[in-house]
């Protein structure tokens, strides 16, 4: 099934603090980017399963994860002014999140292209560190053997 990037009104967000910052962008007076991270937990009034939004607007987004296990799929929330609208984050985009050249070939299942990239590890991360925390730590190893071995 294909992902559709149609915006689409966004679900409930009903903690107060989420509703807070929601109403807080629309108030701005300029177009406000944000997402939304959607999680299950076991914290209903009777320890049932309840759906909680995460709404932020500091581009900070929570983890992408695979979608399953009560995991979530990050959504994009667009506010401007008094209209707000929400989509999914593409399997293209989380993709990109992770590092991935946009010459890597996804599976055409979304859900499959985005457990692909919420089971992945941020090539950025790996390459930052590589070169700041393991490549000097490998060259003093090796300069403390040749001061031993001198």
């Amino acid at each position: 099934m294909a992902h559709s990037r149609r915006y689409q009104a966004p679900s409930r967000h009903d903690e107060p603090v989420n509703l807070a910052k929601v109403e807080a962008a629309k108030n701005a007076g300029r177009r406000m980017v944000g997402t939304i991270y959607r999680r299950t937990r076991a914290d209903g009034p009777n320890g049932e399963k309840m759906q909680r939004a995460e709404v932020r607007f500091d581009d900070v987004a929570g983890c992408l994860r695979t979608p399953s296990g009560g995991s979530s799929r990050q959504t994009i929330m667009v506010v401007d002014g008094k209209r707000v609208r929400s989509r999914l984050l593409s399997p293209r985009e989380a993709a990109r999140l992770m590092g991935l050249p946009d010459t890597y070939q996804l599976p055409k299942n979304y859900n499959e292209a985005y457990h692909l990239a919420g089971d992945g590890v941020a090539v950025p991360v790996v390459r930052f560190l590589t070169e700041h925390l393991l490549e000097p730590l490998l060259a003093a190893v090796r300069d403390e053997k040749k001061k031993a071995a001198a």
